[in-house]
């Protein structure tokens, strides 16, 4: 496929993780941020969460969804401003446009569908929002949507409170949706020639990975049967995190002909009866069967506990660390890098999906832009002349 351009005005995380799967792709991805304004820190507030870097608008949580990709600073509040965003568009020209910015501002910063669409007719428009065009002012952020979409109601301990998911789900979970209905769309526009308008919902695409949860307010369950399980899955015994010697084991036994692999193991062998030769028996003991199976595991050290469960085809898994995660052969091998503009090497997360033709080089992407670094560049590309960039900087229409 040819490499397209995408133009997003993002800040944050969740569209920012979209586009750079485009970025992954090979494809062009220019990020609009606004031109400063009164006393704040340009552009997305993100470039100044974590850690600083060598430049003081590159903080470290900034860094891994930016890779790869430009930056330009416009000012939509102003037409002229507007105007410029329409002349790129037309002129690079734009494929894709992406905002996540609050449905009720579409208009006045004249990044609406019907606006953006009637320079480009086969433009694909993509919106992320907290809950979607119907709510065109209602703000969010991923863990507010965790909160409300029961996500934090399913996690943790069921005797603890509340929790947040280790990462920012909702997030990536919105980004993918945005990734995902932006390529569909540009599938269907090879065959019918026209654009179109995606609108996502953060709350909408949280929800509809409650698939294991809300058909069971109908089916027979209480309330309090739907709620967080801890470390054990609700339905599947056992299913659970154990201590071992050095640390702890996730062990998942799926089905009954697992279980009667695990207790044909020696040191488990203790653990079988035959109440328990089925799920639906074992779910009715399955505080007895957690004690019983970490006394086994408490015995044994992580690693030769993993390589024992998985020579009888047993799913069990040790406990990494993320400095571990980066470490293990299956992900290290897989991982992208970008490197500083001092030289120091950075690893980055994998692609989603391993693609063959990947090379080298293709693993390599540029550090993220430092702010506005690229909007001389972009607009000239676009036909705009040197005085003319000079008068729209002097007028505070870029930056």
């Amino acid at each position: 496929m040819d490499k397209l351009t995408i133009l997003s005005l993002e800040q944050a995380l969740s569209l920012s993780y979209a586009t750079s799967r485009f970025v992954h792709l090979g494809w062009r991805v220019i990020r609009i941020e606004a031109t400063p304004i009164g006393g704040r820190l340009p552009g997305d507030p993100n470039r100044y969460v974590g850690k600083e870097g060598e430049r003081p608008d590159q903080h470290a949580y900034f860094i891994g969804p930016n890779v790869g990709k430009e930056a330009i600073a416009l000012n939509l509040k102003e037409a002229r401003g507007r105007d410029v965003l329409k002349r790129l568009i037309a002129e690079l020209p734009v494929d894709v446009f992406a905002c996540n910015t609050l449905p009720k501002r579409y208009k006045e910063l004249g990044i609406d569908y019907e606006t953006l669409s009637a320079v480009q007719p086969e433009l694909i428009w993509a919106g992320l929002s907290a809950m979607g065009p119907n709510y065109p002012d209602v703000p969010g952020y991923d863990p507010a949507i965790q909160a409300m979409t029961g996500y934090m109601d399913l996690t943790g301990d069921p005797n603890g409170p509340p929790m947040l998911c280790g990462v920012p789900f909702v997030d990536l979970k919105a980004g993918d949706e945005v990734f995902a209905n932006v390529c569909l769309a540009l599938a269907e526009r090879a065959q019918t020639g026209k654009g179109s308008r995606i609108d996502v919902s953060m709350a909408q695409a949280a929800a509809s990975w409650l698939v294991t949860t809300i058909p069971l307010l109908d089916l027979g369950y209480g309330p309090d049967e739907v709620r967080r399980s801890g470390n054990e899955h609700r339905e599947f015994v056992p299913v659970n995190v154990y201590p071992t010697a050095d640390g702890y084991v996730y062990l998942a036994i799926g089905n009954d002909v697992q279980w009667a692999r695990l207790i044909s193991i020696e040191a488990f062998s203790r653990i079988g009866s035959p109440s328990r030769k089925t799920n639906e028996g074992r779910r009715g003991q399955r505080e007895a069967i957690h004690r019983e199976i970490g006394a086994v595991t408490r015995a044994g050290k992580t690693d030769e506990l993993v390589k024992l469960l998985g020579e009888k085809g047993l799913v069990a898994a040790p406990i990494r660390t993320i400095p571990e995660v980066v470490d293990n052969p299956p992900i290290r091998d897989v991982l992208l890098e970008s490197t500083t503009p001092a030289g120091k090497s950075v690893r980055l997360p994998p692609p989603s999906v391993e693609r063959t033709h990947m090379t080298t080089a293709q693993r390599r992407l540029t550090y993220p832009p430092a702010y506005g670094q690229d909007t001389g560049d972009v607009l000239k590309e676009a036909g705009f002349g040197h005085a003319e960039i000079a008068e729209l900087k002097e007028s505070g229409m870029i930056a």
